[in-house]
């Protein structure tokens, strides 16, 4: 489906969403919080690999028959 369409059909449900009074809106400290866990989660592989760093992979032996 082609993005914009896409686009198009999210703005219209978040319109309509906000029209009848059944959207979410985040509060300043939920927001905060989200962004918290967000920033825990996208580093998560980055502390791990400083926590245990892994061996840099040996270069392959070259095949005897090529030579």
């Amino acid at each position: 489906m082609d993005r914009t369409l896409v686009s198009d059909i999210a703005r219209k449900g978040g319109k309509a969403a906000h029209s009848a009074g059944t959207a979410h809106e985040f509060t300043s400290d939920e927001a905060r919080e989200a962004g918290r866990k967000g920033g825990l989660a996208v580093h998560a592989k980055r502390r791990k690999a400083v926590a245990d760093p892994q061996v840099a992979p040996t270069t392959p032996v070259a095949d005897e028959r090529l030579h």
